[in-house]
């Protein structure tokens, strides 16, 4: 992964876009990397069926869309102290298409929930659906509680850790956001077993309850194993429980400053491009979330 990657953010003119380009600011400066600002002009084909229609929308597109940029330049320069480097880019095409194509350049990619584009009352845009599912490198979607606009920057950085591979990837993005914030890590692994359950007489005090708390514990150790050596500045809380994984991580989410999950999990089918866990985090999350794929 090189230094010189940027943290990527799009841009539409939505409010949501606005809280990400502050969010994104923050963690490029944070990391110590520049920030690329893009915006996307899509034109419809049908608008090419009267040429000169088309030539003067296209012109009002080009001059919105460099005026957007130049606000978000701003606003990025604004929520940030000191130094950031800060690259604005205007594409013209598929929003979904550009953006899946910068992700192969990206550190990290950041977009809000939806934008204006989208239809009234989706908590989570085409977009950002598209972008999670097939971008290539991590995808954050800035989205819950704000202050003045701004997204929380205080708190712990929680990871979902679930002894998967994709796992893995996402616990070592935790902890390097967790020591570039000077954030506690909670690493969560929740699990959850139909045979034991309460409601049919099984109690923590059950033997095969027990051996399966168990053995959780010793999976989430596994997987910190050789990230607290890499990172010994990063506090660690570990967090085992019987629950479902999203009740859990979205109980969190009220007070971390972001949560970091795999796009799936060892519970999600072959094949499956993003898990009902991440899935759910975007639409319930009161917090950024970070999803990291497996490569």
């Amino acid at each position: 992964m090189s230094a010189n990657q940027p943290v990527v953010v799009a841009v539409d003119g939505s409010e949501s876009a606005s809280s990400a380009v502050v969010w994104a600011a923050h963690t490029a400066a944070t990391l110590g990397r520049p920030l690329h600002i893009v915006t996307v002009v899509h034109i419809p084909a049908f608008y090419y069926s009267e040429p000169y229609l088309a030539e003067s929308f296209k012109e009002e597109l080009h001059r919105t869309a460099r005026a957007r940029l130049d606000s978000a330049k701003i606003l990025a320069h604004q929520s940030v102290d000191g130094d950031l480097e800060v690259v604005t880019e205007q594409l013209t095409g598929s929003v979904s298409d550009s953006l899946i194509e910068l992700s192969k350049r990206a550190y990290m990619m950041a977009l809000g929930p939806r934008g204006h584009g989208e239809f009234t009352g989706l908590v989570v845009g085409s977009v950002t659906v598209s972008l999670v599912s097939h971008g290539e490198s991590p995808v954050a979607v800035v989205r819950g509680r704000t202050l003045d606009g701004h997204p929380p920057t205080e708190g712990p950085v929680v990871v979902g850790v679930d002894g998967s591979e994709n796992s893995i990837e996402a616990i070592e993005h935790a902890f390097e956001q967790a020591s570039a914030r000077g954030a506690t890590l909670i690493a969560v692994n929740v699990w959850s077993d139909v045979s034991v359950q309460p409601s049919l007489g099984a109690t923590p005090e059950d033997p095969l309850w027990g051996s399966i708390q168990t053995g959780e514990e010793v999976v989430l150790a596994e997987q910190l194993a050789g990230f607290t050596d890499r990172y010994p500045d990063v506090v660690v809380e570990r967090v085992v429980a019987r629950d479902r994984p999203v009740r859990v991580l979205s109980e969190y989410a009220e007070t971390a400053q972001l949560i970091v999950v795999g796009s799936r999990g060892r519970g999600g089918f072959v094949g499956m491009l993003l898990g009902s866990t991440s899935r759910a985090l975007l639409h319930t999350a009161d917090c950024p979330v970070l999803i990291v794929r497996h490569k």
